[in-house]
């Protein structure tokens, strides 16, 4: 599971990149019951979303030409310019290269060879997220692409994760967990990207109703895009996407 012992590899930080932080932030604060920090103009009015005063995501403005509006998940790691060059040796692409954060760390974005875009951090003030698996927060993270055995050498090479199939129902789910954790540090997925998507990394966040959850964010101008369901063993969940097309997942776990 998911923890805030950022191991390398480690999923760390995630934040919503729209083109409207404002009506963003009105969107999730509504939807999870966030509070958000506005971090001033010299972080370009980056946000801060907390509960119970920790940070569970950011919401950042990106306006420029070609982004589409995505959630986008960052890795821990412990040298950036590394690694970029190892992402780029493997064939992913940079995005964003390796710059620092006013001291809070530093970071680059990447796509994976087949277009899903990530991030890498390496830690400064800012570690990671303060809380994950908790109601409003953080608690899966899953890669959607085209092929889900040929994309494996890839991260495996950049982060050095191990990958498991294991059973659900009458197929296999491959579970990610960083190369230094056990066998309680399950951290991802890979499932097979559907028809007519494009390759990306979707977040999930834990939620004491998936159905009510599913039904607030349509009234708050979000998209279903897949209904609720139950996977047994692992929970109900229901795919959404908010106003500007950003998509994300809501879960109630199991017990």
């Amino acid at each position: 599971m998911l923890t805030t012992d950022y191991l390398p590899g480690a999923p760390c930080w995630i934040e919503v990149n729209i083109p409207d932080a404002e009506a963003a932030n009105t969107f999730y604060t509504g939807l999870f019951g966030w509070e958000s920090v506005t971090l001033g103009p010299e972080y370009m009015q980056y946000r801060f979303c907390q509960v119970d005063g920790r940070t569970v995501a950011g919401i950042s403005e990106v306006t420029q030409d070609g982004w589409t509006p995505a959630w986008l998940t960052y890795f821990q790691a412990p040298d950036v310019d590394v690694i970029a060059k190892t992402i780029e040796q493997a064939g992913g692409t940079a995005l964003f290269p390796p710059s620092d954060v006013e001291g809070q760390g530093r970071m680059a974005v990447f796509a994976d060879p087949t277009g899903a875009a990530f991030a890498v951090w390496q830690p400064g003030r800012t570690k990671g997220l303060g809380m994950v698996t908790e109601p409003g927060s953080l608690g899966w993270i899953e890669l959607h692409t085209p092929d889900p055995a040929a994309i494996r050498p890839f991260y495996q090479s950049v982060f050095g994760w191990r990958v498991e199939d294991l059973p659900m129902g009458d197929r296999s789910y491959p579970v990610i967990s960083p190369a230094d954790g056990d066998e309680s540090s399950a951290m991802a997925g890979i499932v097979q990207l559907q028809p007519g998507d494009s390759p990306h990394w979707l977040p999930y966040f834990e939620v004491p109703d998936c159905d009510a959850t599913a039904a607030l964010a349509q009234q708050l101008g979000g998209t279903l895009r897949a209904p609720a369901t139950d996977v047994e063993g692992v929970g109900r969940m229901a795919f959404l996407a908010d106003p500007f097309g950003a998509r994300f997942a809501v879960i109630t776990s199991s017990a």
